[in-house]
């Protein structure tokens, strides 16, 4: 048979099309089975250990330049694991291996395993800290909503560029006390506010769906978080603003350390993801995007959506997986 020669963008869209749904997949799995326990730490942990088992068997040569966990201390792929059996490409990878640690931990809707991967250099590299957030869904000009501009304004703006009134706007906000202003200020333009808990991944996602009812979000969340949910954007369109919250010198130092030479830059999609990239998330409890991880004597099912930004795609993956062969515990 004759031999094929595969190109290495050819070799990154096989790799960032089939393989790294695995990679969530396995993830989700492990950190569901300890949904409702109530234990953050150890479905946080359950997760990031079956996301690197499945890294490193990937043809890949891949480092983590956004990782999960220095903000509250739970278990890391850590910034700057390298990955993958080192056979193919260079890449770049941003995890968040359960993002909803308690959501899962209550069992409550909306827990997700997500991974983002491009080429090597072209995901923003940043330390796991906090960064302020604003996103809307595609098809509107560019700069009809502005991180720096006042919730009340973008809201206003955007209900303009939609032709409705304000009170047809609905706000995806974190419910957190940092953002108890900003929401009393979108409540005062008639604006309806949908507060989350956890999930600002899929709290951005939702903007660009049109099925979720959400038309922006808003507010102070991870930074991780942040670049997953660029690189989603970035696959399927709209607009997003976000800068890093560095407010010690300590951050401010770890981020120079990683090249950010302006700690108050305003970072845009292309900002944070740049070139092909692929971003992939796995349901672990069920929730507006994702069906939860089930369970039945002999199959378990799993729902993950895939996309691709070089051509737009996006696949959504049902798959049973037979748990002796696929799923038995390490």
């Amino acid at each position: 048979m004759p031999s094929i020669t595969v190109q290495p963008n050819q070799l990154l869209e096989r790799v960032l099309t089939i393989e790294i749904v695995r990679v969530t997949e396995r993830a989700a799995v492990s950190a569901a089975r300890l949904r409702g326990r109530g234990a953050e730490k150890a479905a946080d942990q359950a997760a990031v250990d079956a996301m690197r088992r499945e890294l490193n068997k990937l043809p890949i040569d891949g480092t983590v330049v956004i990782g999960e966990g220095e903000i509250d201390e739970a278990p890391m792929l850590f910034i700057g694991e390298k990955v993958g059996n080192k056979s193919g490409p260079k890449v770049d990878i941003a995890v968040d291996p359960l993002e909803g640690t308690t959501l899962c931990a209550k069992n409550m809707p909306g827990a997700i395993a997500t991974i983002a991967m491009a080429e090597e250099g072209t995901l923003l590299h940043a330390p796991d800290v906090y960064m302020d957030k604003i996103a809307i869904g595609p098809g509107y000009p560019k700069g009809i909503v502005d991180l720096d501009a006042p919730a009340a304004d973008n809201i206003l703006r955007l209900a303009k560029a939609k032709g409705v009134k304000p009170e047809s706007i609905t706000a995806l906000l974190l419910d957190r006390p940092r953002h108890a202003d900003m929401i009393a200020a979108i409540r005062k333009t008639g604006a309806a506010v949908s507060l989350i808990t956890d999930g600002d991944v899929a709290g951005v996602i939702h903007t660009a769906e049109a099925k979720t009812g959400i038309d922006i979000y808003l507010g102070v969340g991870g930074a991780p978080e942040g670049v997953l949910a660029a690189a989603a954007l970035r696959c399927i369109g709209g607009q997003m603003q976000c800068r890093l919250v560095l407010d010690t010198e300590e951050k401010r130092d770890r981020a120079a350390k990683m090249g950010i030479k302006d700690p108050r830059k305003k970072y845009e999609i292309a900002d944070m993801v740049r070139g092909d990239c692929l971003f992939a998330a796995t349901g672990v409890t069920s929730g507006a995007m994702l069906r939860g991880v089930t369970f039945s004597k002999d199959v378990i099912e799993t729902d993950t959506v895939v996309m691709r930004s070089a051509t737009g795609t996006v696949r959504r993956i049902t798959a049973e997986h037979r748990e002796l062969q696929k799923f038995h515990l390490d």
